[in-house]
């Protein structure tokens, strides 16, 4: 990927792509743990979940309109911007149930406006042969992220079941300084490469992906597969604080997962080519699916761990993988629209599902949680045969 927007330029979309999901991954949890101080219900849960996608849903569309006709760096200046609010608003204003479901949508709608930017990015500059290597870049800087938010909750909240949560949202306010201002790192001249007069063609073109052969059902994959990573960061916690196990230890968990997706995503290109994209993006399901189950059931705080691992290798896939066949598809100068069409989809799923299983949570608790998941992914499996996504 340096090859193609510079040295500089390729750092500063790492590093704020690594930034972006540290602060999303060390808040959202976060959260969780201050409602449950709040004593709320199980299936409260699930609605402070699903509020994180609220406002991304509606937006992601005119996003990915704005991306392709403003430029993604200001696109992501935004967002940053919106993220560093959120922060604050938690730190200063999170006391109520109500407060953190606008918090948590808040932050969706940031994070939502800094990813589509970071993506069109790569879609707008990499070559079509590079795409798979390089959203697994782009991808394995956004896990190391999902470790490192995690990780600060570790080193924050100490031996403690539920930790201090007000230190939490100070550090996610000063992550999120440094996000905004890496913005401005990446160069000018690989942001802005619009095509594009006309709104009525520009959104036909995004639209017209769905009428393509298997693209709807991997739209479908990519939401499941980021609707579970979402259930895993807030029903873990909850997971840990019924089995009483600590804070501490669930956010390492949370990091274990991550970091297994990052090296999912190592040599994702090449791995890619040989087994094929649709080969490739079931094996990972499947994984995901027995990981999910087997979470369900009480073992030792070792043995989560190693679930953990395997979940994060299934899951850390279908992502990129998603990304750079929407890219591929897409016309030059409209990408932006293509990305968010997927994103606007995974925004269906991080609203209907963590809603819907959120249910469950009511009467099997957590683990309840973590079994419905599994049947959702192995759904998604089996709704992938006969699909060709390679090109």
């Amino acid at each position: 990927m340096i090859g193609e927007l510079g040295r500089r330029s390729s750092t500063a979309l790492l590093v704020h792509s690594a930034l972006i999901q540290a602060v999303t991954f060390l808040v959202r949890p976060a959260a969780t743990y201050r409602a449950l101080e709040l004593d709320v219900p199980p299936f409260a849960l699930g609605v402070l979940a699903a509020s994180y996608a609220v406002f991304p849903l509606l937006l992601a569309l005119p996003i990915g309109n704005l991306v392709d006709r403003l430029g993604e760096r200001r696109l992501m200046a935004a967002g940053s911007a919106v993220v560093l609010l959120c922060s604050a608003f938690l730190l200063f204003w999170g006391t109520s149930v109500a407060a953190l479901i606008a918090g948590t949508a808040l932050l969706g709608a940031g994070q939502l406006a800094c990813v589509v930017g970071q993506q069109a990015v790569v879609a707008n500059n990499a070559v079509s042969s590079r795409l798979d290597s390089a959203f697994g870049y782009l991808t394995f800087a956004a896990s190391l992220g999902q470790a490192l938010g995690p990780l600060a909750i570790s080193l924050v909240g100490g031996a403690s079941v539920r930790p201090n949560t007000q230190a939490i949202f100070i550090l996610s306010v000063a992550m999120g300084l440094v996000l905004f201002g890496t913005t401005f790192l990446i160069s000018s001249r690989v942001s802005g490469r619009r095509a594009t007069e006309s709104a009525g063609p520009s959104r036909g073109s995004a639209f017209s992906l769905l009428r393509e052969p298997g693209v709807a059902r991997a739209l479908a994959t990519s939401a499941t597969v980021l609707a579970v990573v979402d259930l895993t960061v807030v029903y873990l916690p909850a997971l840990g604080a019924e089995r009483g196990i600590a804070a501490a230890t669930v956010g390492l968990m949370l990091t274990v997962r991550a970091v297994f997706s990052m090296v999912s995503r190592l040599g994702l290109g090449r791995v890619s080519r040989r087994l094929g994209r649709l080969r490739l993006l079931v094996l990972s399901l499947a994984v995901s699916t027995v990981s999910l189950a087997v979470a369900a059931v009480p073992m030792p705080e070792w043995l989560l761990f190693v679930v953990m691992a395997f979940l994060g290798l299934g899951l850390g896939i279908g992502q990129p993988l998603t990304m750079s066949w929407l890219s591929a598809q897409a016309p030059e100068g409209q990408r932006g629209r293509a990305l968010a069409l997927r994103l606007a989809g995974n925004r269906v799923g991080q609203v209907v599902l963590p809603s819907a299983i959120g249910v469950v949570a009511v009467g099997l608790g957590a683990a309840g949680v973590f079994l419905a998941s599994a049947v959702a992914a192995g759904a998604t499996m089996l709704m992938l045969r006969g699909v060709r996504l390679d090109n």
